[in-house]
């Protein structure tokens, strides 16, 4: 079995293009959950049901039951889950067909979150559907008038340039053999006869749907559009007994159409050898086995891929997930493809048809080349350094031993101090149980504070007690600069499938998902994520650290001086897909900047997290220390230090925040609202935080060493106002140029790099929610040029930033909505450990985080 370890991995970890799917539904549509698993209304007791359960429960770490996926899928929120499932699938691309009918679907933008390419699949059938329903408003259609609309809508689809990739599909009714000699008053008659129909429009005439088919070949060959044909298996519509794709031979002779590009999707089913058959002989003909895969019976899916090798040439074969509704559809297609084309090949092999060199070439061209080829899509790697989410069961042994040379597993969790925290586990016991049941943790370890693991006095956590952390499974990955080690972060739960209420991933599941219930919004975030890079040099005898350089803002030397750090750091931040928009050395001495792209906000932290540990791993592999504290030499006294140390900026991890809806920013204004260039959800979210953020600096500026960054003219924030784009004050809206002062989205700089990632998000969506249900306003903007004028006096306490940690304390406990909706208990831990971190930092004098640097 060893000669097949490298097809088994080719086959697990090709990125598929999946060249046919339809819409996925939102969390409250009316499409039945089941029908992920089984056409059946009720849950079956077939091989095929319980096989999908199984993959679809160990996904998500839940118990065998489908109220049990649920509850997970629910619990995780829509777009966190449809995450997951893509990762776990590979998907890189997709194509999908919206004209299925289901209820609540959502826009084929909001997929572009998951797939990075995404593109469109439209049914000639409904182009027509939709003109012809427009004669019940009186418009009285002639077979010229209807042609004429007709063709204008089609030509019109390939000049559209806000998806990428249109193509074309007949989900064809009346069967395959097709009169393409059709005559005009055929089509008449057949266009009156629909017509009759009353206003409930159905196509069903086989001389009209003929003669636009026609048409519509004409139109994609002038564009070199492909054709997609839906032939059979999973057509309810479908008379199979017209359905056999030798009825095309007619069409596929006529010299016409010989320079169409046709694909028969579902492999034609039941007519597989046919339809190979066809492609064999046809130069224009293509194959994709959508749908045949998972609905049929895991061996009859075997059989059905065997067929295609009979006949039809490999790079002609294309695979799609007939995805729909729910993204764990999407998950299973592309799994259980995976083991059926790899046993296929292995059988291939072990028969003399084909040499592994030849295997492992054909599973590139069915999961992803020949479609890349076919629709001209230029896609790109997204997974290249991922781990697959797991290896089929008959090759665990391999995937425990020669299949990866992983040998530790990093099981990751925060505390409420925002440490990264972690175990580390054999790889074969992760695999064999850690990966199921997670690792037991006592509830005591959330209350350690940065300063030393001694529990906090005062946390209000449980006295006693375990929680388990659960690996999230999206989340593994391999550890860039250590590559024989993965690393996975974590859930708190309490039992199987319900999380810890202290469990901070899942403090900010909740949140999104309320904003996403109650608004049909989603937070996205991008951050710019500044530390600095310190040097070990010996002065009197004594080790002390030193800046690592000592240039300028956005200084070229700055960046020569790091080259080897800093490239390293992006080779590990783009293996693990987290994208950087840019990066530049900062003010400080040895400071730099690295911005992190936009994502959703549950998808950002966990970003941060790893940026995180990839900068400061990579900086202790080239002996250097990198450190996110705001203010690493507040007084200039420290020990570990250089003379410049005092006066140099802190680092800050400001973040940017923009609203989404079906994928489009919904922060800008529009014609319908427009107030200081934010549209009306923009302006109540960003003024909910803004009358909010001395709570949000609890979770945002964690420490008391955060407050230090807080001076004037040092590009950090002292007083609660705002304006575009004025980087002095605590946030500013932000215009791209050509905008014309619409806003995009609006920063704040009150968060640092010590802060708890998931929390200090979850307390943004906090504040940001309230502004949404009070309507909130946001005040005036101050004038720059005033700024001078906030000097700090007692008069105006009200209007500045909290001075310390104590003061956040205090401002949050008297935040009626932030004790409502966090929970009093929930607020009090929090306190518990503050309450150790100020008492250490008011009792130790000048020196009190000379090694707090080492941690953050």
């Amino acid at each position: 079995m060893d000669k097949f370890v490298e097809l088994k991995r080719a086959v697990e970890t090709v990125e598929i293009v999946d060249t046919h799917a339809h819409n996925i539904v939102a969390l409250d549509s009316n499409v039945p959950f089941l029908s992920c698993f089984s056409e059946a209304k009720e849950e079956d007791e077939t091989i095929d049901f319980k096989r999908s359960l199984k993959e679809v429960a160990e996904l998500y770490g839940s118990k065998l039951s489908v109220d049990a996926v649920q509850e997970s899928r629910q619990h995780l929120g829509l777009e966190s889950s449809a995450n997951t499932c893509f990762k776990a699938a590979r998907i890189s691309a997709l194509l999908i067909d919206d004209g299925l009918d289901l209820d609540k679907k959502l826009d084929i933008k909001w997929h572009e979150h998951f797939a990075p390419k995404v593109g469109r699949i439209l049914r000639i059938e409904d182009v027509a559907k939709k003109i012809l329903e427009k004669g019940t408003d009186g418009t009285k259609w002639t077979l010229d008038s209807f042609m004429e609309s007709f063709s204008k809508e089609l030509k019109s689809y390939p000049l559209n340039q806000s998806i990428d990739s249109r193509i074309v599909i007949v989900a064809y009714r009346t069967g395959l053999a097709i009169n393409t000699d059709v005559t005009v008053k055929e089509a008449e008659e057949g266009l009156s006869e629909v017509l009759c129909g009353g206003n409930a429009v159905r196509i069903s005439n086989k001389s009209f749907l003929d003669y636009i088919f026609m048409h519509a070949l004409v139109v994609a060959q002038s564009y070199d559009l492909p054709m997609q044909i839906d032939t059979g298996f999973g057509e309810k519509d479908l008379d199979l007994r017209l359905a056999n794709p030798l009825n095309l031979r007619n069409l596929l002779e006529d010299k016409r159409f010989t320079k169409n590009r046709l694909v028969l999707l579902h492999v034609s089913y039941p007519f597989s050898k046919e339809a190979s058959y066809l492609a064999s002989v046809y130069p224009q003909v293509y194959l994709d086995f959508g749908l045949a895969i998972p609905k049929l019976r895991y061996h009859r899916m075997i059989s059905s891929v065997k067929e295609l090798m009979d006949f039809a040439p490999m790079n002609k074969v294309m695979f799609s997930t007939d995805g729909f509704a729910f993204a764990e559809s999407f998950y299973l297609g592309a799994r259980i493809a995976r083991e059926v084309v790899f046993s296929v090949l292995r059988d291939a092999c072990i028969d003399g048809d084909l040499s592994i060199p030849e295997a492992l070439a054909v599973v590139k061209d069915i999961f992803a080349e020949t479609a890349k080829q076919f629709y001209k899509l230029d896609v790109s790697s997204r997974y290249s350094d991922v781990e697959p989410h797991h290896l089929s069961t008959s090759f665990q042994k391999e995937q425990n031993d020669s299949l990866t040379d992983v040998t530790l597993v990093r099981v990751m969790w925060l505390d409420f101090s925002g440490q990264h925290r972690c175990r580390v586990i054999p790889q074969q016991r992760f695999n064999s149980s850690v990966k199921r049941d997670g690792l037991g943790l006592s509830v005591e370890c959330m209350g350690l504070t940065s300063i030393c693991d001694n529990l906090s006095e005062d946390t209000w956590l449980p006295a006693s007690g375990e929680v388990r952390t659960v690996p999230d499974l999206s989340t593994k990955c391999r550890v860039p600069w250590a590559k024989h080690q993965e690393m996975v972060l974590t859930d708190m739960l309490t039992e199987p499938g319900k999380p810890w209420h202290y469990c901070p991933r899942d403090v900010l599941r909740r949140f999104s998902k309320i904003l996403e219930d109650d608004y049909g919004l989603v937070m996205n975030a991008g951050v710019e994520v500044e530390f600095y890079i310190l040097k070990t040099i010996l002065a009197d005898d004594k080790e002390v650290m030193q800046s690592f350089d000592r240039t300028p803002y956005c200084s070229t030397a700055a960046i020569d001086a790091a080259s080897s750090v800093l490239n390293e750091i992006v080779a590990c931040l783009q293996s693990l897909n987290i994208t950087i928009e840019q990066i530049h050395s900062e003010s400080g001495k040895g400071q730099f900047e690295i911005v992190l792209g936009y994502t959703d906000a549950i998808t950002q932290a966990d970003n941060l997290v790893y940026t995180h540990e990839i900068i400061k791993g990579i900086a202790r592999k080239h002996g250097l220390l990198a450190t996110f504290m705001p203010k690493y030499s507040p007084d200039g006294n420290w020990p570990y230090r250089d003379d410049q140390s005092a006066h140099d900026a802190g680092s800050g991890s400001h973040v940017h925040i923009s609203l989404s809806k079906n994928g489009e920013n919904v922060f800008t204004a529009s014609s319908d609202y427009n107030r200081y260039g934010m549209s009306k959800f923009g302006e109540s979210f960003m003024a909910g935080v803004l009358s909010h953020v001395r709570s949000i600096c609890v979770f945002s500026c964690p420490l008391p060493n955060s407050y230090e960054r807080f001076q004037t003219k040092s590009w950090n924030a002292l007083f609660l106002c705002w304006g575009p784009e004025t980087k002095e004050l605590t946030m500013r809206t932000c215009s791209p140029p050509g905008m014309d002062g619409a806003v995009t989205n609006f920063e704040l700089r009150t968060f640092d790099g010590c802060a708890n990632p998931p929390l200090g998000f979850a307390a943004l969506l906090v504040a940001g929610i309230d502004g949404l249900r009070n309507n909130l306003k946001i005040p005036d903007p101050a004038d720059p040029e005033d700024y001078n004028l906030f000097d700090y006096n007692d008069e105006n306490e009200d209007t500045r930033l909290p001075t310390s940690l104590s003061c956040s304390i205090i401002h949050i406990f008297s935040d009626e909505w932030f004790l409502e909706t966090m929970g009093e208990n929930f607020l009090k831990a929090r306190r518990g450990v503050c309450g150790d971190e100020i008492k250490y930092y008011c009792e130790c004098g000048k020196d009190p985080y000379s090694e707090v640097m080492f941690k953050y």
